[in-house]
């Protein structure tokens, strides 16, 4: 399903932020569920815990902390640069090219922003297994937000600050609503990316959200809606 946007809504916008994971590729091809595994085994190996315990440390630090990092960074001091290095040691075949992305992102009128919560590394990689890292001006990562993750307000003013982003004429695109409230607040457009069909395909029903008040579309084809944008915003 793809929301209809109207053909003025973002005639304005010149500044296009995309998050990364289950973003600019499909929730199904679970790249993400690679980095989970390895996430767990980083907290196992670090706390000397079972499997199944390690994961739920992982995910309360998730769930408190915005990210596993940011709560083993609290909780145990570890060094983020190993950290962002195993956890992102996997296999990014798994992504399949997109060109239909990439001819819509790269059609896009003004700048195009990859903003996410993992390293530069991981986004670079991805985003060129998926035909799209050329098509965008830069990315944030969580070094350049000194490890604080979205949604924290604080990260958002860093990567609009760094860019001098002018909100009033972006919109942001995300799997997570949560992370959609502070670029809603800062004037931008958002649209909330969700799994093909609205299946309940998430690894983990908590991580759901519910902050639908500040999303303005909705849709489960990224390339798709962007193509019925180009015209419009082109115009």
């Amino acid at each position: 399903m793809t929301a209809n946007a109207s053909p003025s809504d973002f005639a304005h916008v010149r500044e296009w932020v995309f998050d990364l994971d289950n973003t600019l590729y499909p929730h199904h091809s679970n790249l993400f569920a690679q980095i989970d595994v390895k996430m767990t085994a980083y907290v196992s190996e670090l706390l000397q815990l079972p499997s199944d315990e390690a994961r739920k440390v992982q995910k309360d630090f998730y769930k408190r902390y915005g990210t596993t990092l940011q709560g083993l960074m609290a909780n145990y001091e570890v060094d983020p640069d190993d950290f962002l290095e195993k956890v992102h040691d996997i296999d990014y075949s798994w992504v399949e090219p997109d060109p239909a992305l990439g001819d819509a992102i790269k059609a896009l009128p003004g700048r195009k922003f990859i903003f996410t919560n993992g390293d530069r590394r991981h986004a670079e990689r991805t985003a060129r297994q998926l035909g799209v890292l050329d098509h965008f001006d830069d990315i944030f990562d969580v070094v350049a937000a000194d490890l604080v993750p979205k949604p924290a307000a604080e990260t958002y003013d860093k990567f609009r600050a760094l860019h001098r982003v002018d909100c009033e004429h972006a919109a942001m695109f995300e799997d997570l609503a949560r992370n959609l409230v502070t670029p809603k607040m800062l004037g931008m457009k958002t649209v909330l990316v969700v799994p093909h069909n609205f299946e309940p395909a998430f690894s983990e029903i908590w991580e759901h959200d519910a902050e639908h008040d500040q999303v303005d579309f909705v849709t489960d084809n990224l390339a798709e809606f962007l193509r019925a944008l180009i015209d419009t915003a082109t115009a």
